[in-house]
């Protein structure tokens, strides 16, 4: 194609929009209010996501070593569970540590512990994390056997309900985000049909005088694409500005223990380039396939 014909489809195709003032501006509503809605509700799903995997990261696997294991013995042991796979990291928690750990834990009531400082009965351990939380179980069955290994404690009931919990909510968000992309497609799509529908006259006398169906389709292509780009705007400022003042506003008074809200950027820019890619398919599959019918003359 010519850069002069394509610069005369692209002039076309924008002029249509002011030509059809009152359907351009329902195709704009309906992509607009359209893509708000999944906007806000991928911003909700994205922080719902950081808050499971927040909790995941936190799953970590305690390994007790013998009380009868000598220092070198426990530098062995270290070197063996370094070797295996899986491993993310190590850190080394003696029993005065752990101590202090369980009496902090306990608050005014971990003071009843402090008498057993003298004679400590506690292990040295291991704080092992694995590559992904989801290995913390393989890892422990491989950690378990080892020499000088007394016992391995990783919650094994508690993590398996987190992580069954946490795909259920994963799951269900990526469903809901589905239905709601593709309820938008439908209803932005049909409105955008309206748009042509209502010119369809106009289609049928230019392929009587001769147009050829590419001629036809170019204007309303470029016409679909700016309504998908237009009605995106709207949502992308609006979920810009209104997320970005909650976090601002907001933020240090929703995070409590391990929620948090997801910084503005760069996941504000994220779903702008989702919504404006969304908004622009959509104008052009609405337009394309309401065209198509119409060139069958």
């Amino acid at each position: 194609m010519k850069l002069r014909t394509l610069g005369r489809h692209v002039r076309e195709g924008t002029k249509n929009l002011g030509r059809n003032g009152w359907m351009t501006f329902a195709s704009i509503s309906a992509v607009a209010v359209m893509l708000l809605v999944v906007g806000v509700f991928l911003l909700l799903i994205m922080n719902v996501n950081n808050v499971a995997s927040s909790i995941e990261d936190d799953v970590e696997l305690k390994v007790y070593i013998e009380l009868t294991a000598s220092e070198e013995q426990q530098n062995e042991l270290l070197t063996e569970i370094e070797k295996l796979p899986h491993i993310e990291s190590i850190t080394f928690v003696d029993k005065e540590e752990g101590l202090n750990q369980l009496i902090d834990s306990l608050d005014e009531a971990g003071e009843v512990f402090e008498s057993i400082r003298a004679e400590n009965p506690l292990n040295d351990s291991f704080v092992v994390r694995a590559t992904s939380p989801q290995l913390t179980e393989q890892v422990a069955v491989t950690i378990e056997p080892l020499e000088n290994v007394e016992r391995v404690n990783y919650g094994q009931d508690y993590v398996e309900r987190l992580f069954t919990i946490t795909d259920f909510v994963r799951t269900i968000g990526l469903v809901l985000v589905l239905g709601m992309m593709f309820t938008a497609m439908f209803l932005i799509a049909n409105t955008i049909k309206l748009t042509i529908v209502a010119r369809k006259r106009e289609i049928q006398i230019m392929k009587l005088v001769g147009a050829t169906n590419g001629f036809i389709r170019w204007p309303f292509f470029i016409e679909g694409i700016l309504l998908g780009i237009l009605g995106a705007l709207i949502p992308i400022l609006l979920i810009g500005f209104g997320y970005s003042y909650l976090v601002t506003n907001y933020g240090a008074r929703i995070e409590i223990m391990f929620f948090s809200l997801l910084p503005a950027f760069p996941y504000v820019w994220q779903i702008a380039g989702l919504l404006v890619g969304i908004g622009a398919f959509i104008g052009v599959w609405g337009s394309m396939m309401s065209v198509r019918k119409f060139l069958k003359v």
